[in-house]
């Protein structure tokens, strides 16, 4: 028996060797277990579904679609004949007077909706770029009407548009009638939705443009849609400024200071030429909303009195839905698609290419 000292000490020289063994031993790689599957074949694979479904359901479709807008199928009764020639559908369909109404409200509500939403939208993101009290609850309530759905947003402007209970009656309320009354001047009630008016016609100074059979001019009857649609989409070009602002450095601002620049100055020189990826952004999300629009004016007024207010949108449910009319309703939606893809394609393939 040795003395508890050197039991110690002997149990520990053993405890050292035995670590020393474990240390120089190699260590064993972990058994990988095999893929039935080989690595290069396994990203293509998770990936076939959804290609098959987005090549089925996207390009099929759309495939189908022209198929159908140069065929015989204008009834109830499937025709799915080629129609000769090819384009004979997109021809009548472009001379149906009906059709270049659409057109030109498209046109007219684009303009004007991206003006206006552009500039609001960048005001407002000024105003709350300002340090103040009550800018977080400003931009929720900015935001807010960006939350809703067109057809809520067209179902509310429907009713203030109303000629008679409207907005009209807010306007005989306050005595604004009864104030131009004492100039002479005629009571103001305004018909809205309801006005087949077209202001201006382009036909007479563009001689190119006399082929056509309807005014191109500027439909009173789309100017509340535009208003509404303004009301819904500005907070979105907001929030989309505002996120611009944020990534512009103090010291720019600091600097356009030391200068001498005034906050106007400041803004108009400097800062809105830094924002202007945002507003290409800005402008071809909208321009896409704006093209293929369908919901908030279906809410709010449909096609409109003399198609003042009817888009492509509603040609083509119209026409396809109601009149059966398929080869129509699928040309149309065919030229709706070309609309997009000509403000989209080459936004998507130049920033393919910065990238």
């Amino acid at each position: 028996l040795l003395p508890s000292g050197a039991r110690r000490g002997w149990e520990a020289s053993e405890m050292t060797a035995a670590a020393a063994q474990v240390a120089t031993t190699p260590a064993q790689p972990p058994k990988v277990k095999r893929s039935l599957i080989p690595e290069q074949w396994q990203a293509p694979l998770m990936l076939a579904p959804s290609l098959i479904a987005l090549f089925i359901f996207v390009y099929g479709f759309i495939g189908m679609t022209v198929w159908i807008s140069m065929s015989n199928w204008k009834s109830a009764i499937r025709d799915l004949s080629l129609r000769q020639p090819l384009y004979a559908v997109y021809q009548r369909l472009f001379d149906t007077p009906r059709f270049q109404t659409d057109l030109r409200n498209t046109i007219v509500f684009t303009v004007l909706f991206l003006l206006v939403t552009v500039v609001v939208g960048m005001g407002l993101a000024i105003v709350l770029d300002q340090h103040f009290i009550g800018r977080p609850i400003l931009r929720f309530v900015f935001m807010f009407p960006y939350a809703l759905s067109f057809i809520v947003t067209g179902v509310a402007w429907r009713w203030i548009f109303n000629p008679e209970t409207g907005i009209n009656l807010l306007i005989d309320k306050l005595g604004i009638n009864t104030v131009l009354g004492w100039f002479g001047l005629g009571p103001f009630h305004p018909m809205w939705l309801t006005n087949p008016e077209v202001w201006g016609d382009l036909r007479n100074q563009m001689p190119f443009l006399s082929g056509l059979l309807t005014k191109v001019g500027i439909p009173l009857a789309m100017i509340p849609v535009v208003i509404a649609a303004v009301w819904q989409l500005s907070g979105f070009a907001m929030a989309m400024y505002l996120a611009g602002l944020g990534t512009i450095s103090n010291d720019v601002r600091e600097a356009a200071a030391l200068d001498g620049a005034s906050t106007w100055q400041m803004y108009r020189q400097v800062i809105i030429p830094l924002l202007k990826p945002v507003t290409v952004s800005v402008l071809i999300i909208l321009t896409h909303v704006s093209l293929k629009i369908f919901d908030l004016i279906f809410a709010m007024s449909g096609s409109g009195p003399g198609f003042a207010t009817d888009v492509p949108g509603i040609f083509v449910y119209e026409q396809t839905f109601r009149a059966t009319r398929y080869d129509l309703g699928a040309a149309a939606s065919i030229v709706m698609l070309v609309m997009v893809a000509f403000v989209i394609v080459p936004y998507l393939a130049r920033s393919l290419k910065e990238q």
